[in-house]
C-alpha cells in the first residue's frame, strides 16, 4: 500500500478498535440487566459492527423480502427516525393519530437489531406483519440482504453531512449502551476519520448508497434539505412510494414531523427505552438536530484534520453536502 492508500485507507488499520466489555445475556426473559455492558466492535466482512448484532447473523442475511417492502436506510444519526415518521405519515394517509398507535421502533422494526443473547424480536416481528412493510437498517449497502434487491424493494436512503454527523453519534454514543464507549471527543474524532466506529467508514456507506441508486429503485435524501424545505422533501417521498395526499393531509404530517414536534413526541423520542440501555441523564435521544452544530465541538486544528481527510476520500464523487444552511 502506498502512503497516498494508507492515509485514505477506510478500515482504520492504523487504529484500535473501539473495545470494551463483552457484552453478557439478560437477567431476566427480556428484560435489560440493571447494568448493560457495552459490546465489542469487531470487523465483519470489512465493516466495523458491534459484536451483539452479528449473533445469528444468517437470519438477516437470508431474510425474505416482499416486493411491497419499503427499505429506510441511513448511516446511524442521519436523520432516521425523521424519515420513519414521515413515511409512515404517508403510509397512514396522512392521519398523523395513527402514529400514535406505538413507539417508532415497534411500528418500523430495526432489521439487524439482537440484543445480548436474546432472540432476534424484530425479525419475528416483520415475518409476522402482512405487507406492505416499512423496514430500518443502518447496514452499507453491501451487507444489505440481496432478497430486497431481487424483488426490487423501494429503498430511501438518507444522508447526513459528517460534521454534524460525527457530533451527534459522539453524543449518541455516550448515552447508548448498546454501542462501545466513545471515549473522549478527541477519540472519539480520530476513530471517526479512521473508520472505527458502528458500521464503519461513513464516506463508504454514504457513497456506497449513492452510487447503487442508478442501479436500484433508492430515493437518496439530505438532512439538510429536510431542514431547509421539510414540506417540499415530503412531496418528494410521497411521490416516490406513489402515495395520494391530499394539501390537508400534507399540512398534518409537515407540522408531526418537525424536530421541535417529535422531540416531545413519546412516540418518536425513544423515552420508553430503558434507562439501563439509553442513559438520558448523559443525552437525549433526539438531542439538538441542528445543521452547523459542529461548529460547536471542533477545533480549528480538528476542522483542518477533518478537511484534509475528506478531500482526501470524496475527491472523486460527485455527492456533494452542506454543513450550513
Amino acid at each position: 500500500m502506498s502512503r497516498e492508500e494508507a492515509k485514505c485507507s477506510p478500515t482504520g488499520a492504523q487504529g484500535p478498535m473501539a473495545s470494551t466489555q463483552k457484552p453478557e445475556e439478560g437477567s431476566g426473559e427480556g428484560e435489560a440487566p440493571s447494568k448493560v455492558p457495552r459490546p465489542r466492535l469487531v470487523l465483519f466482512q470489512g465493516v466495523p459492527m458491534v459484536d451483539i448484532f452479528l449473533e445469528g447473523w444468517e437470519e438477516v442475511e437470508n431474510f425474505p423480502a416482499h416486493p411491497s417492502d419499503i427499505i429506510i436506510a441511513t448511516y446511524p444519526k442521519a436523520g432516521t427516525t425523521w424519515v420513519q415518521e414521515i413515511v409512515d405519515s404517508i403510509m397512514q394517509g396522512g392521519d398523523v393519530k395513527k402514529c400514535l398507535r406505538a413507539p417508532v421502533h415497534s411500528r418500523i422494526p430495526f432489521l439487524e437489531f439482537k440484543y445480548c443473547g436474546q432472540p432476534r424480536t424484530t425479525l419475528q416481528q416483520l415475518l409476522n406483519t402482512p405487507p406492505p412493510r416499512v423496514i430500518k437498517t443502518h447496514l452499507p449497502f453491501q451487507l444489505l440482504p440481496k432478497s430486497f434487491l431481487e424483488q426490487g424493494c423501494k429503498m430511501i436512503y438518507c444522508a447526513r453531512n459528517a460534521k454534524d454527523l460525527m457530533v451527534s453519534y459522539f453524543h449518541f454514543d455516550l448515552m447508548n449502551q448498546l454501542q462501545p464507549d466513545p471515549g473522549t471527543w478527541q477519540e472519539y474524532f480520530q476513530r471517526f476519520l479512521e473508520g472505527n466506529v458502528s458500521y464503519g467508514p461513513w464516506h463508504h456507506h454514504v457513497r456506497g448508497w449513492w452510487d447503487q441508486r442508478k442501479c436500484h429503485p433508492i430515493l437518496y435524501l439530505f438532512y439538510e434539505d429536510l431542514k431547509e424545505d421539510l414540506k417540499r422533501e415530503v412531496v418528494k417521498i410521497a411521490r416516490f412510494l406513489e402515495k395520494q395526499i391530499s394539501d390537508s393531509a400534507l399540512d398534518s404530517i409537515v407540522q408531526h414531523t418537525t424536530f421541535e414536534s417529535m422531540k416531545d413526541n413519546p412516540m418518536c423520542n425513544y423515552s420508553s427505552v430503558s434507562t439501563a440501555l439509553f442513559d438520558t441523564s448523559v443525552s437525549r435521544f433526539m438531542r439538538k438536530g441542528q445543521v452547523g452544530n459542529w461548529k460547536d465541538h471542533f477545533t480549528v486544528a480538528q476542522d483542518q484534520a477533518f478537511e484534509m481527510d475528506y478531500q482526501c476520500k470524496m475527491k472523486d464523487t460527485d455527492l456533494r453536502f452542506r454543513t450550513e444552511l
